[in-house]
């Protein structure tokens, strides 16, 4: 018949009962001569207490009281001249004694786990005159062990990690069950633990519960995460020992035993040649089945006709190779290029060595596609120059300009008129030659700077701009001028040769032509004998007679 764990902790109880009341060794007062017994610093002498230790079976689950011990006192004739008394822990509450016989009972289950023991003191009264005929001694019930707590895992469920790979026999954790029974009785609290569910991956020590690897060389990358069922048994793990169990999660923590690889043996690309520099060509990623900083890449070009021209860094987010463009792109210089970039892990892990390099190659083609850009002007700025003096109509210079495209679309040439207001200058549509609109004064403006446009004939939105700074050359066009009208006043006694007022003159010309300066009186000054001019140097003097 199997029993159930309340039928057999009954099962137990009975067995118990039946040793305590098999003799007066459990729990009995006696009279003999033996020697003497010390109880809490108390001697038995001939005429005293007597008593061995009281047990009292935990759990117990009877109808009636359960019989614990007698106490005796060796005056007690029988006569029912003696009357005892039960006090102290649980007198009363827990634990009842028939004041003639010495009877103990127990009222209620008790519950080892709860208290171990109960301390009590005994009296033996003289019934007429209710005076002690023994001194009042302690003695102790102690609560008697079975087997009814099964043992717990107070910190679990559990969760652990472990490197993948790692070989049999590495600890992964240690988990510990507590059982609330009495290690000192039995086996009621002497635990084992097993495993009900995680082999063949994982095993447990008996003993301390510690949690191995069984098998070797398990790869995250397979299966990351295992649950494992631990069990502890008391009774040393034998048949009916009460067990609990507990859950451990053990998750495969990364190691870097994955090379990376690029999914393709090579990239092509397509651009336009007008993409700024600094843009993003393209983005190449190499598979690495290991996370973290066990996945981390770095990327580099190292060969190619690109070098220069592109350069690669990593996205530390993603771990991507990002090429950008370090200089301008000409579809018309070249039309494709050619790189090979490498992706290899930062930190290689020297036991993983063997599986191959962790580092990998691919081929990056990049195509430059043509753009229909504006016409480019064969020079930045066009400088030119020309006399005020010229005809209307006159050649000045001639630009010139060129469609960059494959396509060479012929040009045509216009001025931007918002650079030549007064409308000076003509331009000739087809051959960019520049001439005079109307006539020119250097002294209103020397300079003109005008902006040429060529724009393409097929595809007139695409217009390219040239500089053109037109110099007028100066001729001697322009009559000196005084700089001011002059007054002077003379004194009548002013001497012979007496400086009375210096004269300036100004002309617009440039020095070159109109700035060396004659000075003269007119006829009516001239027939005046009193004044005289010197030098020719600006000075009027009065002339003595």
């Amino acid at each position: 018949m199997k029993l159930g764990k309340v039928e057999f902790c009954h099962f137990l109880q009975l067995i118990a009962l039946f040793l305590c009341f098999s003799g007066m060794s459990q729990a009995e007062f006696s009279r003999s001569g033996s020697k003497p017994y010390f109880q809490s610093g108390r001697s038995r002498t001939k005429r005293s207490w007597v008593w061995n230790q009281f047990f009292v079976l935990e759990e117990y689950m009877g109808s009636d009281p359960l019989y614990v011990g007698k106490l005796h006192s060796d005056v007690d004739k029988g006569d029912g001249s003696i009357k005892y008394i039960l006090s102290g822990e649980g007198a009363s509450s827990i634990f009842i004694i028939d004041e003639n016989t010495g009877d103990i009972h127990a009222t209620k289950r008790l519950d080892r786990e709860e208290q171990a023991y109960y301390t009590l003191r005994a009296q033996a009264l003289d019934r007429l005159t209710n005076k002690p005929v023994e001194p009042e001694s302690e003695f102790v019930i102690k609560i008697q062990d079975i087997n009814d707590n099964e043992p717990k895992f107070l910190d679990g469920p559990y969760t652990a990690g472990v490197p993948e790979m790692s070989p049999v026999g590495t600890s992964v954790v240690q988990v510990t069950a507590t059982d609330a029974d009495d290690p000192t009785y039995g086996n009621s609290a002497r635990v084992v633990y097993s495993i009900l569910q995680g082999q063949p991956y994982f095993s447990v020590e008996p003993k301390t519960g510690v949690i191995k690897t069984a098998l070797p060389n398990m790869d995250r990358e397979a299966k990351d995460q295992y649950l494992l069922v631990i069990q502890a048994k008391d009774m040393v793990g034998q048949n009916g020992g009460l067990s609990g169990t507990t859950s451990v999660t053990v998750t495969l923590t990364d190691v870097n035993d994955n090379p990376p690889r690029f999914p393709r043996r090579s990239y092509q690309y397509n651009v336009p040649e007008s993409l700024p520099v600094a843009s993003v060509v393209a983005r190449i990623k190499a598979a690495d089945a290991d996370i973290g900083a066990n996945a981390e890449m770095d990327y580099k070009i190292v060969d190619g006709d690109g070098l220069g021209i592109f350069k690669i860094a990593v996205d530390k987010d993603t771990q991507e190779g990002i090429i950008t463009i370090q200089k301008d792109l000409d579809f018309e210089a070249k039309t494709s290029y050619t790189l090979r970039i490498e992706a290899a892990n930062k930190d290689a892990d020297p036991r993983f060595l063997s599986l191959g390099p962790f580092s990998d190659t691919t081929t990056v083609k990049i195509i430059v596609e043509d753009v229909d850009e504006p016409p480019v002007f064969s020079a930045p700025l066009y400088p030119m120059e020309v006399s005020e003096a010229t005809q209307v109509g006159n050649i000045i210079g001639t630009v010139a300009a060129h469609d960059p495209d494959s396509s060479n679309s012929p040009v045509r040439y216009s001025i931007d008129r918002n650079t030549d207001l007064e409308r000076y200058f003509n331009i000739d549509a087809n051959s960019g030659v520049i001439t005079t609109a109307k006539s020119l004064d250097r002294e209103t403006n020397a300079v003109h700077n005008i902006t040429v446009l060529a724009m393409e004939s097929q595809n007139p939105s695409q217009v390219g701009r040239g500089y053109v700074a037109i110099t007028i050359l100066d001729i001697n066009d322009n009559a000196p001028e005084f700089a001011m009208d002059y007054e002077t006043t003379v004194c009548e006694n002013a001497q012979p040769g007496q400086v009375i007022q210096k004269v300036s003159a100004v002309d617009k010309d440039e020095p070159s032509n109109g700035h060396q300066f004659y000075f003269s009186l007119t006829t009516d000054a001239t027939n005046n004998h009193n004044f005289s001019l010197k030098d020719n140097k600006a000075r009027t003097l009065i002339k003595g007679k």
